[in-house]
């Protein structure tokens, strides 16, 4: 069975997936890649999502809370795309995506 994954853009992008894979129910690792262009660096994280405890729908809902805590943060720092790649191939922005999408892909 193929994993789960989401690519984390951002400068907090190393701490939103450790904050992700921190989330009860969820459990897998990352890596991180730096892409310095003429403008200011982005990071990128890619997690993979080994295993999912628990129900998808609450999984989807604490992904999209996770997702949306760091769209909103003040401090400057924000993850700026998440990618989310189902075991099927199926591809899913976060960026206005439904509980019930989220949901779907982590169950397809």
């Amino acid at each position: 069975m193929a994993e789960i994954q989401l690519a984390i853009a951002g400068e907090d992008a190393i701490a939103a997936t450790e904050a992700l894979l921190a989330i009860p129910g969820i459990s897998g690792n990352y890596t991180v890649s730096s892409d310095t262009q003429e403008r200011e660096p982005v990071v990128t994280t890619v997690a993979t999502i080994i295993s999912i405890v628990g129900g998808g729908i609450a999984i989807a809902e604490q992904i999209r809370k996770w997702y949306q805590e760091y769209q909103a943060k003040q401090s400057g720092k924000k993850i700026e795309k998440v990618l989310i790649v189902g075991r099927n191939g199926r591809r899913l922005l976060l960026k206005d995506a439904t509980i019930e999408e989220i949901r779907q892909i982590l169950e397809s």
